[in-house]
């Protein structure tokens, strides 16, 4: 039997990349294509070709169709985030059989308010919230304090700084006017902010077949230079001078049964409601109270070698060509090859 023939399709290295601190690929990215390069030469049974040329890549695909893709093009088409839901949906046109969530998954999950009330409506505890349309005069503040204060519409923690967290109403009209500047879509959240300890569950398979569930992740804030608030901003995730970014830290979340079994049944249930498919990961934090409460769910959440999903795979005992592996072999059963 031949080798399964795989498509990767990625972020396009030779246009601007708006959502990096400098717009264009770094030294982050280009490591994170080396540890992919490496990992795939450890795979058998597969053989792989990459598709980065946003410019050529519909008559790429249409000229050497893959037996199927491996979506790992979270930029978004021509590296715009805002058509990340594109990617899937140009796929579907071309026919071809591809990992991860379809653009009915996506365009649902990063609706954030939609989100919460999916999950409330489905017994998942979530924080208390109010929905804020930026163009509105005046604009609606929190009613308590501490807040916090984010996008209803972003990814990968865009328009979330260390000033989300608000506690007076001076600095929430502050943050809320500078979202309305920024946003392309202005509506932004008021929540509660919540300072208990904060977990990832990550799940890979699919619903009709079953789910590998990785060892959660927890958050360490415990190195972060004082007066920083204990969040996950944009900072942590795009710009390498950070002090969210140096100092953040993460490990294995030791979480009793009980808990571990509600995450886990949580994330299930909105892995399904959501139509996700073959992996995802779902944050959520404690409040006062010590119930974890929906952060929100992360449809094909980063690929990257140290990212969070490769993490809970290495708690798991699977190096990063295993993870990718795993990803892969769900989708081929998905999809039935």
């Amino acid at each position: 039997m031949s080798d399964l023939y795989i498509g990767v399709l990625l972020g396009d290295p030779r246009l601007p990349y708006p959502y990096a601190v400098n717009e264009r690929f770094g030294p982050e990215e280009y490591t994170a294509l080396e540890h992919l390069e490496r990992a795939q030469k450890q795979l058998s049974g597969y053989r792989f070709r990459w598709f980065d040329n946003h410019e050529t890549l519909i008559d790429d695909l249409r000229a050497d169709p893959p037996d199927l893709v491996l979506n790992l093009c979270d930029t978004g088409f021509r590296n715009n985030t805002y058509r990340e839901l594109n990617v899937p949906a140009l796929l579907e046109i071309l026919d071809l059989p591809y990992t991860g969530a379809g653009p009915i998954g996506m365009t649902l999950s990063t609706d954030k308010s939609l989100v919460r009330a999916m999950a409330q409506n489905d017994g998942i505890p979530v924080p208390n919230e109010q929905f804020v349309d930026l163009n509105a005069d005046p604009l609606v503040l929190p009613g308590l304090y501490p807040a916090f204060i984010k996008p209803n519409f972003s990814d990968g923690s865009f328009g979330i700084t260390e000033d989300s967290v608000v506690h007076d109403a001076a600095q929430a009209e502050k943050q809320l006017q500078w979202l309305r500047e920024t946003l392309a879509r202005p509506q932004a959240l008021i929540q509660d902010y919540l300072t208990g300890d904060e977990y990832t569950v990550g799940l890979i398979g699919n619903p009709d077949g079953g789910f590998t569930v990785l060892p959660p992740l927890m958050v360490d804030y415990s190195g972060l230079e004082a007066g920083l608030p204990p969040i996950m901003p944009y900072a942590s995730k795009a710009d390498p001078d950070s002090p969210y970014w140096q100092e953040l830290s993460y490990k294995q979340a030791a979480l009793d049964e009980i808990t571990h079994a509600k995450l886990v049944d949580y994330a299930a249930r909105l892995f399904h409601r959501l139509g996700y498919r073959d992996y995802a990961r779902f944050d959520f934090r404690a409040g006062a109270d010590g119930e974890p409460r929906l952060l929100e769910p992360n449809h094909n959440p980063t690929w990257y070698w140290d990212g969070k999903m490769a993490m809970m795979a290495g708690y798991a005992g699977q190096d990063y060509a295993g993870f990718l592996g795993m990803i892969l072999e769900a989708a081929v059963r998905r999809v039935g090859i």
